[in-house]
């Protein structure tokens, strides 16, 4: 059983991000969606949908217009394998009304951050030689959506 669970405000689209989402990264699946009565009769009124991504849970409440909104002091980090990973995702959550930001930081179409990182970032940014890693570093700073072939390309002894 997962012991912690990321929960998601809405003002009332809950149920349409969690098939967004399950639709964008193609592995994952509503486990409940929790109806209460609502103002109509024959109507019931989603309030809170749980649903997973690669086996990991999310719920997405409908909590209402509030002044509640993402920000950029939380985010979701996806390692991607390789550059058709991040451009399958970053094409998907930013055309679709998203915006791009920087450094592989993206807002999606609800407002959600994501960081859409493919590993060779990582790797790049651990390099043994610190010269090459800061040259990642800093190809990494100009970029919007992370591209692996810039990065290798920094790590390679400039002169």
């Amino acid at each position: 059983m997962q012991k912690i669970t990321t929960y998601l405000w809405f003002d009332d689209q809950a149920e349409e991000a969690a098939a967004y989402y399950i639709a964008t990264f193609g592995d994952g699946r509503i486990v409940e969606t929790n109806r209460f009565p609502g103002p109509e009769p024959d109507a019931d009124d989603v309030v809170i949908v749980t649903f997973e991504l690669f086996g990991q849970q999310f719920i997405a409440l409908n909590g209402g217009a509030q002044d509640f909104h993402f920000n950029e002091s939380v985010s979701l980090y996806v390692e991607c394998e390789d550059q058709a990973e991040v451009d399958r995702y970053w094409s998907t959550l930013v055309g679709d009304g998203g915006q791009e930001i920087e450094c592989g930081w993206l807002r999606d179409k609800y407002g959600l951050r994501w960081q859409i990182i493919p590993k060779q970032l990582t790797e790049a940014l651990s390099d043994p030689d610190p010269a090459a890693a800061r040259r990642a570093m800093n190809a990494m700073l100009g970029m919007k959506k992370i591209d692996v072939e810039r990065l290798r390309s920094a790590l390679q002894p400039q002169g």
